[in-house]
């Protein structure tokens, strides 16, 4: 039978970074010995007064149709908050509440470009970015940030790589997989660019309340009628299966995002945007817990693996998640990530799967308990030390 083009635009070249994932946990629900640590979902519960909001509003009957930019009181919620972290002023009216930050992605890259278009991002970049922006026809540019500048855009390549057309720039700050937060000084020349050249900026935010102070630059005031904002609840109060995210931008952009809304979500369950508005009155509180865990963590494994031959741990200034060179192993980051989960049952991230500045290096998200985490690092010294041939008789022989 046949299938449209759209299909093999949406699978995109990241696709195969999750087989791994799958397999180990689907592995763990088995009830294997199996340790996950290839997605950004904290170990931590969702604070309780959230989860007691959404219990309450589910037995109160809040299981109906709701309006699809969202219910007017949490997209004020919204507003508040991004005003007070970016001092952009912005009302309900400019806030679109979607099904998390993937799903903002997905609207933002259909309301700005398509068929013939360009959109320029940063590599490395999240692996479902290319087929996010690429499923509406457009095609995606690459920026480097290469490793040996720390990750950093490359911004001179930046401004050589847009052309007549470039209709957007997307970004994330801070960065996943490499948790950099962009400075002001390379906000600054990002925002002169796309002034020079009329384009949109697509800041993806899902990380900034871990930000550190829970604060980062933004353009969204200085650009008010060109930057669109992403964020969600997902990192910052540990509700990544909750999907509660939102798009703030123009009216008019968030007109058209509706319009799309309609189509593919007509509206976000209304217990959930109950239990959304109780998590944004306490964000300052859950931010500064997910900060905390996630620097404890930070600083466990980079003890833990700094002086392991072979690896080259690159610690992140921001988020949950630490790229690590492998290439004095002697394996490609895609080698390593799939010997060690075979032979140690560790699964992390293909650091290729991020992009080709990221090629050789393998991502490890350490939001989660202690034990486990050291756990992690011992599997995979004794990975290094005995071969993929003898590491898993090895780690059975410790069991």
């Amino acid at each position: 039978m046949y299938f449209s083009a759209l299909v093999g635009r949406i699978r995109g070249d990241g696709a195969d970074a999750w087989v791994t994932h799958y397999e180990a946990t689907a592995a763990r629900d088995r009830g294997e010995d199996v340790i996950v640590l290839s997605v950004g979902d904290p170990s931590i519960d969702t604070p309780a007064p959230v989860v007691d909001r959404a219990i309450e509003r589910l037995r109160a009957g809040d299981t109906h149709y709701t309006p699809a930019p969202g219910r007017l009181a949490l997209r004020e919620a919204v507003a508040r908050a991004h005003a007070a972290r970016t001092l952009q002023a912005v009302s309900a009216e400019n806030v679109i509440i979607l099904a998390g930050t993937q799903n903002a992605l997905f609207v933002a890259s259909l309301c700005v470009a398509g068929p013939g278009d360009e959109v320029i991002s940063f590599d490395p970049m999240y692996p479902t970015y290319a087929a996010t922006i690429e499923v509406s026809g457009a095609r995606m540019v690459r920026v480097r940030q290469p490793a040996e500048q720390g990750f950093r855009p490359d911004l001179a390549n930046l401004a050589a790589l847009i052309s007549p057309r470039t209709r957007a720039i997307f970004f994330a700050s801070p960065n996943n997989p490499s948790g950099v937060v962009l400075s002001e000084s390379e906000l600054t020349t990002i925002g002169k660019l796309a002034e020079r050249h009329g384009l949109w900026l697509i800041a993806d935010e899902v990380y900034a309340g871990l930000a550190p102070g829970g604060r980062q630059p933004s353009l969204a005031e200085r650009l008010p009628e060109q930057v669109v904002t992403l964020g969600s609840l997902s990192k910052s109060h540990a509700m990544t299966g909750w999907r509660c995210g939102w798009l703030i931008g123009p009216r008019q952009l968030v007109f058209h995002a509706e319009s799309i809304a309609m189509c593919m979500l007509f509206g976000l369950p209304g217990f959930i945007q109950e239990a959304a508005l109780v998590a944004l009155a306490m964000a300052p509180e859950a931010e500064s817990r997910i900060r905390d865990f996630c620097q404890g963590r930070r600083e466990l494994l980079l003890r833990a693996l700094q002086d392991v031959a072979g690896l080259r741990p690159c610690p992140p200034e921001a988020g949950m998640f630490m790229l690590v060179d492998v290439r004095g192993t002697g394996h490609s980051g895609r080698e390593f990530m799939r010997a060690l989960y075979e032979s140690q049952r560790v699964s992390v991230m293909d650091g290729g799967a991020f992009g080709r500045e990221t090629e050789g290096f393998v991502r490890i998200c350490f939001a989660t308990d202690e034990a486990t985490l050291l756990e992690a690092c011992r599997r995979i010294r004794v990975f290094l030390q005995d071969g993929p041939a003898n590491a898993g008789h090895e780690r059975r022989a410790a069991g």
